[in-house]
């Protein structure tokens, strides 16, 4: 049976959980995952973890945080003033917003706190370092041309 390699195109079924269980994605109960492996489309560890998979095949590989969404880092954290805020928004801990760069890309922040002059957002990704636990199932294998 072919293994899946680098190049490969792959369909993959998993379930994601942290260290205490918590299940945070799944494809189970619908389309598997898509994607090429190397092709950067997936968090490496990920990728790591089915090469050398073969069609049917199932196992669980843990990722350490580094080879999946890093470390937080504080460079990513910004104290904003509240005046800053559309009237609108009534900033609350755990609010998600999106801000723009400079060149029109979106990124994801959390209100992670907000004082009565500041609200300090978070644009690390939620699962930045946590090692992360997947449940794998090889569904299909294209080879690379």
């Amino acid at each position: 049976m072919a293994k899946a390699e680098q190049g490969d195109t792959v369909k993959v079924h998993y379930t994601g959980t942290l260290d205490d269980g918590t299940v945070f994605d799944s494809s189970r109960g619908g389309d598997p995952l898509e994607f090429t492996l190397g092709g950067g489309e997936v968090i490496p560890g990920f990728d790591d973890g089915v090469r050398g998979m073969e069609i049917g095949e199932e196992k669980t590989v843990t990722i350490s945080c580094a080879q999946a969404y890093g470390e937080p880092r504080e460079d990513l954290k910004a104290k904003v003033p509240r005046e800053d805020f559309p009237n609108e928004i009534s900033p609350e801990p755990g609010m998600q917003l999106q801000m723009m760069t400079p060149n029109g890309q979106a990124i994801p922040v959390i209100m992670e706190d907000v004082a009565e002059d500041h609200v300090l957002l978070n644009a690390n990704h939620p699962l930045a370092g946590q090692d992360l636990t997947f449940t794998l199932t090889l569904v299909d294998v294209k080879k690379a041309a």
